[in-house]
């Protein structure tokens, strides 16, 4: 990848589950020293400051699904803001919570679709988030954005996908807790899915490779999602959603080298980053670090640092 104009987008998307706190975590990637990372390795840095959502309806109080309308408010916006940074560089979501990628994703096809090349859509998470409303038992919609994005029906008031991602450009890497409805959907897909088992017998390089191979030979763009819970939460604890044996701070470097050299990547999102809970900016410092080498940062270049 060449240097490049990467788009800071500020999503402080809280509506999409119960325990608040990821508002904050744009701010927390600002303070964590993401621009000047990315200015570091000679990337020129756009910071389009914090979106906030259409104007949506109101709540209604039998509503299952947790702040429906609010969610169906940033999904708007954000579908509109990422079409338009997907014009001019590579837009990088500040999050926020999960449901911010209903409009992310949403908006990078939309951008594949008028440039006439396909989306690939890369999944780092512990969840594969293809529930739908109809089918969460949580009502919670930071479980819905694949199940969105490839056009699952289900999703009332939404707007339109206005180019759907076909599933079979789907990628999950690192599932680890899946309910049944979910299970069931996702085998019933051509979504490709690995988790933490697959990833300790075989290792994270090898499903990753496969992948980006297939982006590369249909010349795609590239939109990946990081989840903090990705991680294990012994190095990440900043996220509502921890489930334990998470990846490693060496396999998520690696997965962010081999998307550097792959030069595919076209949009990124940064979310779930709770700092409410972390532990004296360790979690943001991670993210921050591990979207440097997915801009370019080499092990040599990597600092030291210290949390005490």
């Amino acid at each position: 990848m060449t240097q490049a104009t990467c788009i800071l987008i500020g999503a402080p998307v809280d509506s999409g589950k119960r325990r608040a706190g990821c508002l904050m975590g744009p701010d927390a990637y600002r303070t964590a020293g993401l621009a000047g990372a990315l200015e570091e390795l000679g990337h020129r840095v756009e910071d389009r400051g914090n979106l906030a959502p259409a104007p949506h309806g109101p709540e209604a109080e039998d509503d299952p699904i947790f702040q429906h309308q609010r969610t169906i408010g940033w999904t708007q916006a954000l579908t509109g803001a990422a079409e338009a940074a997907m014009a001019d560089g590579l837009p990088i979501f500040l999050g926020g919570d999960h449901a911010l990628s209903l409009g992310s994703v949403a908006g990078a096809a939309a951008h594949a679709r008028r440039v006439g090349r396909p989306l690939f859509v890369l999944w780092l998470d512990a969840h594969s988030d293809y529930h739908t409303p109809r089918s969460s038992t949580s009502g919670n919609l930071h479980g819905t954005p694949l199940a969105y994005v490839t056009g699952r029906p289900g999703f009332d008031g939404f707007p339109p996908v206005p180019a759907p991602v076909a599933p079979d450009n789907i990628c999950i890497i690192g599932l680890r807790s899946v309910d049944a409805a979910e299970r069931e959907a996702l085998q019933a897909s051509a979504i490709h899915r690995h988790d933490m088992r697959e990833i300790d017998e075989t290792g994270i390089a090898r499903p990753l490779a496969a992948f980006l191979d297939r982006v590369a030979a249909a010349d795609g763009l590239l939109h990946v999602s990081l989840d903090v819970d990705f991680l294990d939460p012994a190095v990440a604890p900043a996220v509502g959603t921890t489930v334990p044996g998470g990846a490693t701070v060496r396999e998520a470097h690696l997965v962010m080298e081999m998307l550097h050299d792959s030069g595919r990547m076209t949009s990124l999102d940064l979310v779930e980053l709770n700092p409410f809970l972390d532990e004296r900016g360790r979690t943001a410092q991670l993210m921050v670090d591990l979207a440097a080498s997915a801009l370019g940062r080499r092990v040599f270049d990597r600092p030291t640092r210290a949390y005490d």
